[in-house]
This record gives structure tokens, sequence and C-alpha cells, in this order.
């Protein structure tokens, strides 16, 4: 795993080797092994190196073609570089190196921006083309790694991180205001947006190629959600070849390699196949909790024992606070899917131990095992039951009523008639969006709700789910995720926690061969009767004992509401109280004070809208305090 970082220079001077040497420090901990910097011309490339494949300085970067043309800044892995690498040696292409970043180097000169057809991997690149003077930037399939610009003037600057285009003062740290609402409906801010005007990120699954003459971005990859008629017997057979496939490929490491194991079905499956594919014990690490309805460690240390892995546990229990302000600072965008701190202390854990880690994510969104889509499937059932004119027309009434309630219950259920008086998108959207509509409008401030005009975040949910080319609900909800909360949410926290250890963490369950075979099988093999990741399962059976096949999704969040009135109390009393800027520009600090006071007095449980409002005075604090 890497940083990467550059920019063009056809019509302004957007910087020097000095401007790179800062986007690289910003970027020092994705890559702590090596740096390099290309600048010639109208191209500036840098880059920082994690060494997992050919250690040697050879496979340093940035990386020239053995012809000269070409040059490559790369961050990820190509899994499937051995098979590729061959087939471009019988054709006569000279390589210097093992790396696999010469292997994409070499499909380039052949094939063009086509060669992403030919990748599976998690991958950002940027190849500069000399001679055609064209710069080509590509993100993976599925979006484990990041990529972010910003058009200057006819040029482009990019970066692995937000930070490093701040720290070479190429940005505008101008906040983009429909995406500050996008980040308090889902915790983060969803692709293309970033925090910032004039700044995006580069969507899965697409390229953007830079020329003097203007910028052109393409989708190259899209996920069909039309169904196979499959025999569940024959599909459980082929998904599990899939996922041994997809695991043996992620063994592949010149460093020491092991996994995460929650207790879940996923990371347990991962670590039971890698069991099976290795002759050595696996290296396995575990993170919980002091409070045992958080803690899952007792059900990793079933499969543990299980395989006799060399087995790592941590027990978050002291210092959030403190080590709360550090994990804050690797986000440089507002983020608050309370899952980043176990994720972070598993990968400092991960990291005492190996330089790689599998992991089982990818498996809820993949194969339908979240929670929340038992209950949609619950509301569309009824949704499609009672007639539109009584769903609008009653139960929406009723539903406000009920927002209003003290009671947490009472609220609940107000959120879900409202999901029920409206259509299927826009329910889905209700049911899972961390602030309602009369919460916001309750604690943003008359300037901000005047400057978002009529802007509704549940337009990136409608929108997405209306692409999906599925013929059910549950296809369409499972494709807005993939697309949305997987890429902006899930693998965003991954890659910043991981990396802030500089741990690369690879995703067997989301090799898009694998994504692509599930998406095309019946929702009935992924949720019936209300059992979620039913094939999955079935892949599973023979290796996991029924402790963990059977048991409840637990998640892996931490206890925000208890946080807030012992461990965090005072860090967060200060910030959303207190703060002189930040918060109170956008907010109704008295709106703020209430909901602490109502949350201390144990009347409301306020916990998730507090998160969301501290984790975005903590990123103020770190990059905008000063800016």
């Amino acid at each position: 795993m890497c940083g990467i970082a550059g920019f063009t220079r056809f019509h302004c001077d957007l910087g020097d080797e000095t401007t790179l040497e800062r986007m690289g420090e910003a970027i020092r901990h994705r890559g702590p092994d090596a740096q390099g910097s290309y600048l010639q011309g109208p191209i500036a490339l840098h880059h920082r190196r994690l060494s997992i494949i050919d250690l040697s300085a050879a496979g340093n970067q940035p990386m020239h073609s053995h012809c000269s043309r070409y040059t490559i800044v790369f961050n990820g892995e190509i899994y499937n570089f051995l098979e590729l690498r061959e087939a471009l040696a019988n054709t006569g292409y000279p390589f210097r190196t093992h790396t696999d970043t010469e292997v994409i180097l070499a499909l380039y000169a052949r094939k063009g921006r086509d060669c992403l057809a030919d990748l599976n991997g998690m991958f950002a690149f940027a190849l500069w083309d000399q001679e055609a003077e064209t710069l080509f930037l590509a993100r993976d399939r599925i979006g484990k790694k990041p990529l972010y610009y910003s058009s200057i003037n006819g040029d482009i600057a990019f970066a692995s991180e937000l930070k490093a285009l701040l720290a070479a003062g190429l940005v505008q740290r101008e906040i983009r205001i429909d995406a500050l609402r996008d980040y308090f409906s889902y915790q983060y801010i969803p692709d293309p947006k970033t925090i910032f005007e004039g700044v995006f990120k580069l969507e899965p699954g697409h390229w953007l190629e830079i020329t003097a003459g203007g910028q052109r971005k393409a989708q190259y990859w899209d996920l069909s959600f039309l169904a196979n008629a499959t025999e569940e017997d024959q599909a459980t057979k082929l998904l599990g070849k899939h996922i041994q496939k997809a695991t043996r490929r992620r063994m592949v490491a010149d460093v020491p390699l092991g996994a995460f194991l929650s207790g879940g079905v996923d990371s347990s499956g991962i670590v039971a196949t890698m069991s099976q594919l290795s002759e050595h014990p696996v290296t396995t690490c575990s993170i919980g909790f002091d409070e045992k309805r958080f803690n899952e460690t007792e059900f990793a240390r079933i499969v543990a024992e299980k395989y006799a892995t060399n087995h790592h546990e941590y027990v978050v229990k002291e210092r959030v606070a403190e080590n709360l302000l550090e994990i804050a600072r690797y986000f440089d965008e507002p983020f608050a899917d309370p899952s980043l701190v176990p994720t972070y202390f598993v990968s400092k854990l991960a990291r005492q131990q190996v330089t790689v880690a599998l992991a089982g994510d990818g498996g809820d969104e993949v194969f339908a095992g979240y929670e929340k889509y038992a209950i949609d499937a619950i509301e569309n059932r009824w949704r499609e039951r009672v007639p539109a004119f009584i769903r609008h027309n009653l139960l929406h009434p009723i539903a406000t009523l009920l927002h209003r309630s003290p009671f947490g219950l009472l609220r609940r259920a107000g959120t879900l008639l409202s999901a029920l008086a409206t259509e299927a998108a826009m329910g889905f959207y209700l049911s899972n969006a961390q602030i309602t509509d009369a919460q916001w409008q309750r604690i943003a401030s008359e300037d901000t709700q005047e400057r978002l005009s009529d802007y509704h975040p549940s337009a990136i949910v409608l929108d997405t789910y209306r692409r999906c080319d599925g013929t059910d609900h549950l296809s369409r909800i499972l494709y807005t995720d993939i697309k949305t909360f997987l890429p902006g949410d899930i693998l965003v926290k991954v890659d910043r926690m991981s990396m802030a250890h500089a741990l690369e963490v690879r995703a067997p369950l989301l090799d898009y061969e694998l994504v692509e075979f599930a998406a095309h099988l019946p929702s009935a093999l992924k949720f019936r009767d209300g059992e979620k990741k039913r094939i999955l399962k079935a892949v599973f059976k023979p290796s996991l004992p029924n402790a963990i096949l059977d048991r409840r999704k637990m998640g892996f969040s931490p206890p925000l509401a208890d946080w807030f009135r012992d461990e965090l109390r005072n860090l967060a009393e200060e910030k959303l109280l207190k703060a002189k800027d930040g918060l109170p520009g956008y907010f109704k600090v008295e709106r703020i004070r209430e909901l602490w006071t109502q949350h201390q007095a144990r009347t409301h449980d306020h916990g998730a809208v507090l998160w969301s409002l501290l984790m975005f005075q903590l990123w103020w604090q770190e990059y905008m305090s000063d800016a």
C-alpha cells in the first residue's frame, strides 16, 4: 500500500520539487519505506512506498516503462499480476522487476485505457504518457483505494488523501454546504463530492484523462443485478470456489500476513479459508470493549481455537478521548462512523504482528447481512399492502407526532412510519439517515438552511437506487449500498485507519469477480424468511461452528451513549459547547446544548447526533482553525 500525489503544469505553474515534497510528507504514513519524485515539463509525480511485493529498490516509484515513454505512481495491489505478467512476457515485454506496478505499465503500453478491464485488484494510479502528453488517472471498481483531485485553471492536482492537496496550498478551504448536509445524514461525504468546493473524489470504476486541451472522465465498470436462474446447491459450490480463489490471491505477499477476526461470519469465514490454504497457523487480531454487549472477542476466540491461529486480542477500556484526537487527524474530511475507533485499534494491534491483513469487509453489503435489510424487507411488504393514499395521508401525520416524543422507542416508531408513508427508495433513505429532517432543522442555523435552499441529501440514494437494473427491492438497495455506503464509509474507514499504521488490508469478499457473481444470484439466495447472508453461511457451514453461524450480528461499534456520559464527557463538553469557530458558524449552539443536557439527564439518547457534531468539530480544529 502506498500514497500518490502530483499535478500537471500545462497552463500554469502549480509547483516544483518543494511542492511535491510537501505533498509527500503529508501522506508519509501511507508509505514509510521509500519515496520518489518525477518532475519534467508539464508533469509532476510523487510516491510514498509501503513495500509488499518485490521488496528491493527496483520496486520504488515513480516507475518508468522500459521504453521510457510511460511513468506511473500506483497505490494498491493487482492480485492477478502474475498471470498478466506471464502473458505480457510471452509477447516480448522485457520486465525488469517482479512488481505488479510494472505489469500495469506494460499492460497500458499495449492496451491504453482498456487495460483496466484486465486488472483484478484494489488500485488508484496516475500514469503519464510522455509522447502524447496525457495524464491518466484510474480507480478500482469497488473503491478500495482513494483518489482526490481538483481542476485549477485547466490543470489538475491529485493525491491519495485530501491533506496532500491542502499541504501544497493547491486548493481553497471553502466548505461545500451540501456536502456538510450530506455528512450529517450519512456520517460521511458521498463521492464525487468532498467537504471543499472544487475538490472531488474520482468515483470507483472511473478513469480521468487530462491533456493540455482538456479533461475527460468516464465510467469503465458497473454492477448488474439481473438475476440468473441458479440452483442453490450449484450456486453455493461456485461461490465457495470464488471465495477460495479470491482468498488465495490475497495471500501472496513478501511480508508477514494475517487477518482481522471479529467473530462474525465474514471474518471468521475468511480466517477458516486462509487456514485451509496455509501450511502455517494464521495470525489473527481481535478488538473488544469492556462492556459485554459490545464485546465480540469471545466469539473470535472460538474460531481462533478451532483453527489454532496465532491469536492476539486488545480491549479498548481507557484513554478514549486522548486516542480520539489522534484518530481524527487521519480523516481529512468530516467522518463519523463510530467503528473507526475499534478499526484504529485492531489495525494498530495487527501492525505489531504483520504488514498485510485480510478482512471480511463487503460480506454484509454483497450478501445482505445488515439488520437494516431485514427491517427494510418488512417495511416494503407493508408498503406494498397498504394503499398509497392511506400511507401518505394517515401515517405521515402520526409519524410527525411520534418524532416529537422524548422516548427513543416512540421516535424510532416514528421513523418507521415515515418510511412506510413514502416510496421504497425514499423509505430506505429515511430508515438509514443518521439525522432526521426535524433534528436538522432544529440545530442548523437559519443561514445554513437558507444556503442549502431546496437541497436534500436523499437525492443521492434516490438517484443510485434508480440506476440499478435489478427487478426487486433488495437488489436495488444492495446496489445502492455497494455504490455509496461501501466506498464512502466502510472502505474509507479501513483505508485511513490501516494506513495510519502502514498496514495493508485486503478484502477477498470484495473481489470484483465474486461481487459480480453474487449480484447475479437471485435475492432469495441472499435473504429469505428472515435469514441474512443465506448462501454465504451455506458456504461456510462446513468450516464454522453454529455458535458463529447462528449468532445475532453485533456490529463493530463502540458504546457511544455511555462514552458521552463517561470517557468522552469532558472532551465533548469542551468541543461542543465552548467552540469559538466551526460548529457556531453552521449550527445553533443553544440547540446543541439542549441535546447535551437531555443526553446527560438520560431522558434522550442523542449519541449518534452528538458524535457527528463532535467529529465535525475535531475535523474543523485540525483542518480549518489555522487555515
